[in-house]
Formats: structure tokens, sequence, C-alpha cells
């Protein structure tokens, strides 16, 4: 599975799924400053699942019909420890394989999942 972390996500977190083996590209390592459009334009591109901190994403993807047929994550958990964060977010993206076309928002409890713009329900 591609990923492509938005600026914001967490560099410990980045490195471990990288560790594990997960193709990760790091918005904040090769493209600083790549606005929210570029990203998912690139996610798309690549064809790489979008795993970011900024709730803006839904938004981009909802409510002005940018569809991404890659994928969209948001992570919405309060870790006490960077430790912590990184092991919530390596759980959660180990567990499902079908992240591509939803959006998906991850708490620490749940994880809720909605088709994007212009992808069928199955």
């Amino acid at each position: 599975m591609l990923f492509l972390a938005n600026e914001n996500f967490p560099g410990e977190a980045v490195e471990a799924l990288q560790e594990r083996g997960h193709d990760v590209a790091w918005v904040h390592a090769d493209a600083p400053g790549a606005d929210d459009q570029e990203v998912l334009e690139r996610a798309q591109r690549e064809k790489r699942i979008v795993i970011t901190l900024d709730k803006d994403f839904g938004e981009l993807a909802f409510r002005f019909g940018l569809p991404s047929s890659s994928g969209i994550i948001l992570f919405r958990i309060q870790a006490s420890s960077p430790k912590q964060f990184v092991q919530t977010a390596i759980r959660a993206l180990e567990i499902r394989q079908d992240w591509s076309g939803h959006f998906t928002v991850v708490e620490e409890d749940r994880i809720r999942m909605r088709p994007l713009p212009g992808q069928r329900q199955g």
C-alpha cells in the first residue's frame, strides 16, 4: 500500500511505518509548503493514500467535490506521547486494506469510513 504523509504528520510515525515496510512518501521531506490541493493531486497521480492530521482534507473532498480515488485518512487521536501516536497509527493502518476511495477518520476507539465523491458504494 502506498501512503502520502501530509506535511503535518509526525516524522516519528513516518519513519516507523517505513521501517515496517510501508511505502510512505512525506510532504515535509520532499515538497514542503505544498498546499492541500497539491497534496491531493499528487496522491491521485501516484495512487497514494493521504494520511494527515488536517481536517481541511475532508472539506476539500466533500464540500468542494474534489474526489480522490486514492483515499484520505484523517487521524483525530489525542496521544499522550509521540510513541503512543506511532503505536496507534501503525495499529490503525495495518488492520485494514480498504482505504482507497474513502475518507476515513481514525480515532482512539473507532474508525469511520465514508465513500469519497465519485466512488460507488459496494
